[in-house]
């Protein structure tokens, strides 16, 4: 197996705030991993230090293969969107590609010719000209997704990808993901283990640390060993996971 990313003793934070400590983690071809943990635990830097948006304060981050702007794709939380940005379609897919290209080079036929494969790979050709507040959830997770994968990424990261779904492409999402999956590694963070338990390989878990679980099957009792604040719970066939009662105490 080809290792794309390797994280060696790293510790991350803001100012003199250490969020996460000691991580040691690999990213190979074709893994499929859940990252999970409470809000606060370090998802987010992990993210940012993945990103190359953060320096660790010690620690060594090394991609392999890199090549400028294809190694990483990301989809954002959906708080992270401004639907009232009046941008089409077709311009915030064409905007992956920004960073393959030069300061004053513009965009080719072949480059929106690859957008428009890639919408109708997607299912919303049709919607190549319309603006972002005139889109659905689903419809707009879509095009975000596009926008992710337009530079060919080797490592597609996926930050609560539920937030803004709609009903009908919940399934399709985890069926595009398993293709894609065949070509790429990807990272999905979700705080429903249970959920995503079903699609990814292996799970890890970030609370302050990471613990990384080489089995997409993991237990309430290995959750409490990893320190990890979740508890997994099922409706029917399809499992899901809560965070447990935390006590607050204020003064």
């Amino acid at each position: 197996m080809t290792k794309l990313l390797q994280l060696t003793n790293v510790s991350a934070g803001y100012d003199r705030e250490v969020v996460l400590r000691d991580v040691n983690f690999a990213v190979n071809e074709r893994d499929f991993i859940g990252v999970i943990g409470p809000n606060g635990g370090g998802k987010t830097t992990l993210i940012k230090i993945i990103l190359n948006l953060l320096n660790p304060l010690q620690g060594t981050v090394e991609r392999f293969g890199a090549t400028n702007g294809s190694f990483t794709g990301y989809l954002p939380q959906q708080s992270h969107i401004d639907k009232k940005f009046p941008i089409r379609v077709l311009d915030i897919v064409l905007s992956g590609l920004m960073s393959e290209k030069n300061r004053f080079e513009r965009y080719s036929v072949a480059d929106k010719q690859k957008v428009m494969d890639l919408l109708r790979r997607m299912g919303i050709e049709n919607l190549a000209l319309r603006t972002t507040s005139e889109l659905s959830g689903g419809q707009l997770q879509r095009v975000f997704i596009s926008r992710a994968l337009i530079a060919s990424p080797k490592l597609l990261i996926l930050d609560e990808p539920n937030t803004y779904v709609d009903n009908r492409f919940e399934s399709d999402l985890y069926e595009l993901l398993s293709e894609l999956n065949k070509n790429m590694a990807i990272m999905i963070v979700s705080h429903d283990v249970g959920t995503i338990s079903y699609f990814v390989k292996t799970i890890a878990c970030v609370n302050r640390t990471l613990h990384y679980h080489l089995s997409n099957v993991i237990t309430e009792e290995q959750l409490t060993a990893y320190n990890c604040p979740l508890q997994i719970i099922t409706h029917g066939d399809v499992p899901h996971t809560v965070l447990q009662k935390h006590d607050h105490h204020h003064d």
